[in-house]
């Protein structure tokens, strides 16, 4: 359709597909490398569980971001089938390469394209991505729909808690956090998304007390604000589920009736924290806004 602009995102996200699809946001893989062999993200390709499963057995993986090319070519679709400008928001450009592809793609592009660093990681981007959603559905610009998106990434609120940070390490995604190295083996650590990288909250003796003191931080994020929650995990569905039902009952007035999300983390950000992590973020609806 003539006059539309298009929200592109990429796999981690983490938009349930049925979300993405029913916003009309287009979801651009990144890719899983086990061993030799190269998966894109996604229930038909790399999932969480062949990550966890392979790290457990110490197999090598690693994840790639989308090349510049293949970008290029989502955006060029997207304008034959009628977009007449894009708005990409992505993960981090302090941990991955995806931002810088989605600019060099921009250039080529057969439409203008506003390339948007969320400064986030996980489903954070996400709620980015579907604010800057809600705004082109209000009818207003890519402009309007960018700083929507920005605004909505830098309110919210992502804290994990890994049940070692090798894997954190392996990746060279670990930032400030690597103070936490020298002794980390009798501790749990939290950690927090900050300005896009991730950095050392805290430290706990227990996962339990690790995730009792997430809850109370998240709680504590809210405050009286309206919020979107969600929490993720690899390999620990029991924890995360517990976690998950107490947010609920603890942020009622927050969220009154939005439902918190909670699923499993997706295969290219499990790859960097292993099994056993569980997430939280919460993220404060913007203004005058009832959803997204």
């Amino acid at each position: 359709m003539p006059g539309t602009a298009v929200v592109v995102t990429d796999s981690t996200a983490s938009l349930p597909a049925e979300v993405a699809e029913s916003r009309g946001i287009e979801v651009v893989p990144l890719q899983v490398v086990i061993g030799a062999t190269v998966y894109d993200e996604g229930p038909d390709g790399a999932t969480p569980e062949m990550v966890a499963d392979a790290l457990r057995e110490f197999r090598p993986v690693s994840t790639s971001r989308p090349s510049p090319a293949y970008l290029a070519e989502v955006y060029a679709d997207l304008a034959a089938d009628g977009a007449e400008e894009i708005l990409s928001v992505h993960l981090s450009a302090e941990m991955s390469g995806t931002h810088e592809s989605a600019l060099l793609a921009a250039k080529d592009s057969p439409v203008p394209v506003t390339v948007v660093d969320s400064r986030q990681v996980g489903v954070a981007t996400g709620y980015a991505a579907l604010s800057a959603a809600d705004v082109l559905d209000g009818g207003g610009t890519v402009a309007d729909a960018a700083e929507a998106a920005r605004e909505r990434a830098a309110a919210a609120t992502a804290l994990f808690y890994v049940d070692t940070l090798e894997y954190l390490r392996r990746g060279g995604r670990i930032g400030a956090a690597a103070a936490l190295l020298g002794g980390a083996l009798s501790v749990k650590p939290l950690l927090r998304i900050e300005d896009g990288r991730v950095v050392n909250l805290d430290r706990v003796r227990t996962s339990a007390r690790a995730l009792s003191r997430i809850e109370d931080l998240i709680v504590q994020a809210a405050g009286a604000q309206q919020v979107e929650v969600c929490v993720s995990h690899l390999a620990n569905p029991e924890r995360a589920g517990e976690l998950a039902g107490r947010l609920a009952e603890r942020l009622a007035a927050n969220l009154e009736g939005r439902d918190v999300w909670c699923g499993e983390l997706g295969a290219v950000l499990g790859a960097h924290v292993g099994p056993g992590m569980v997430a939280v973020c919460v993220a404060p609806l913007l203004p005058a806004r009832t959803g997204g």
